[in-house]
C-alpha cells in the first residue's frame, strides 16, 4: 500500500520576497500561522511560491527553510519539478536529502511533451527519488495536458502517489479516478472544485486559498471527508466570491495583494509579474475586508 502524504489542505505557500531577496522572518512568521491555524500540510516554492522566478540558490534555500521551520509538525512537499527532468532530479535529491517529506512535479512547460515524454520524466525522477511523489497537471500553465491513461501507467510506480489536477475538466479527472482511483491520490489544484473533486474521491485540495484562510479550507475538505457533504458544499460556495478575486489575475499576483493587506509580507514580486490592478485589488480587499480579514 502506498503512503498517503496527506489529508485535507496543503497550502501552497508564498514566497515573501523583497527587493533584497527572500524575506526569511517573514516566510517563518507565515510558516508558523499556518501550522498554528490547523492547515495540514506545506507546499513550498511550487506556482504561488514564485519558483519560477527565484535562483537556483534561493530556490534550495527556501525548500530547506521551509522544512527546517515545520520542523515535522505538518508534512512538506517541496515544488521540484521542471520542464527539464535532470534539473527536477537534482532538485528532488536536494529536497530529500534537506528533509522534505514529499515532492510535487509539475508538467514540462514551454518545451512541452508528447504523453510518452511526460511518463518517461516523471518516471526518471521518481526512479531517483527515496521519497513520494505527487503529479501536478495544470495545463492552461504549462501548455501539456497529463491524461488519464498516462496517470494510470505512472499510478504504477511505488513513489508516484498522488496528482495534484487542475485542469479544471472533471469529466477528465472522473476518467482518471475511473481507471486509478485504488492507486494514486487525489488533490484538487482549484480551489473552486474542492469539493467537486472530492465527490469524485479526492482526498484534499493544494490550495491558494488557505494561504488567507487555513484553517476554513482545511474545514471544508475535513467536513466532506466526515460525511458532513453539505457543511463541505456551503462552505465551498461561501468562499466563491474570494476564490474568484484571487484568480482575477495570474496567481500568485492577488494572492500577494492579500497577504500584504494581512501584514504577512510585502506585495512584492519579480517580474515578468506586476502589482495588482487597482480596480481589481480594491475588490479584493472589499471582500476580505467583509469577511474581517483585514
Amino acid at each position: 500500500m502506498k503512503k498517503t502524504v496527506f489529508t485535507g489542505a496543503a497550502t501552497a505557500i508564498i514566497t515573501p520576497l523583497t527587493e533584497g531577496g527572500i524575506d526569511y522572518e517573514a516566510f517563518g512568521r507565515l510558516i508558523d500561522w499556518q501550522i498554528e491555524s490547523g492547515i495540514d500540510a506545506i507546499v513550498a516554492v511550487g506556482t504561488t511560491g514564485e519558483g519560477s522566478t527565484l535562483t537556483d540558490e534561493e530556490h534550495k534555500a527556501a525548500i530547506k527553510f521551509c522544512v527546517e521551520r515545520v520542523g515535522g509538525r505538518v508534512p512538506v512537499i517541496a515544488g521540484t519539478g521542471s520542464n527539464d527532468t535532470a534539473y527536477a532530479i537534482e532538485l528532488t535529491r536536494y529536497a530529500s536529502e534537506v528533509g522534505a517529506d514529499a515532492m510535487l512535479l509539475v508538467t514540462p512547460y514551454y518545451n512541452k511533451a508528447t504523453q510518452e515524454g511526460m511518463y518517461r520524466s516523471f518516471k526518471a525522477v521518481a526512479d531517483a527519488s527515496d521519497k513520494p511523489c505527487i503529479l501536478y497537471n495544470v495545463p492552461s500553465r504549462t501548455g501539456c495536458n497529463l491524461l488519464p491513461r498516462t496517470v494510470a501507467r505512472l499510478a504504477e510506480h511505488p513513489n508516484i502517489v498522488g496528482i495534484k489536477e487542475a485542469s479544471g475538466n472533471i469529466s477528465q479527472i472522473a476518467e482518471l479516478m475511473a481507471l486509478c482511483s485504488d492507486k494514486i491520490d487525489l488533490y484538487s489544484g482549484n480551489d473552486d472544485q474542492i469539493v467537486p473533486i472530492m465527490s469524485l474521491g479526492g482526498v484534499g485540495v493544494i490550495s491558494v486559498l488557505s494561504n488567507l484562510c487555513p484553517a476554513e479550507t482545511s474545514r471544508i475538505c475535513k467536513a466532506y471527508l466526515e460525511g458532513n457533504v453539505s457543511e463541505a458544499r456551503e462552505l465551498q460556495l461561501d468562499f466563491l466570491p474570494l476564490i474568484n478575486a484571487l484568480f482575477c489575475e495570474v496567481n500568485p499576483i492577488p494572492v500577494k495583494a492579500a497577504m500584504a493587506a494581512m501584514g504577512y509580507c510585502e506585495n512584492y514580486l519579480r517580474l515578468p509579474l506586476t502589482p495588482m490592478e487597482k480596480e481589481n485589488e480594491q475588490r479584493l480587499l472589499a471582500i476580505m475586508k467583509d469577511r474581517g480579514l483585514i
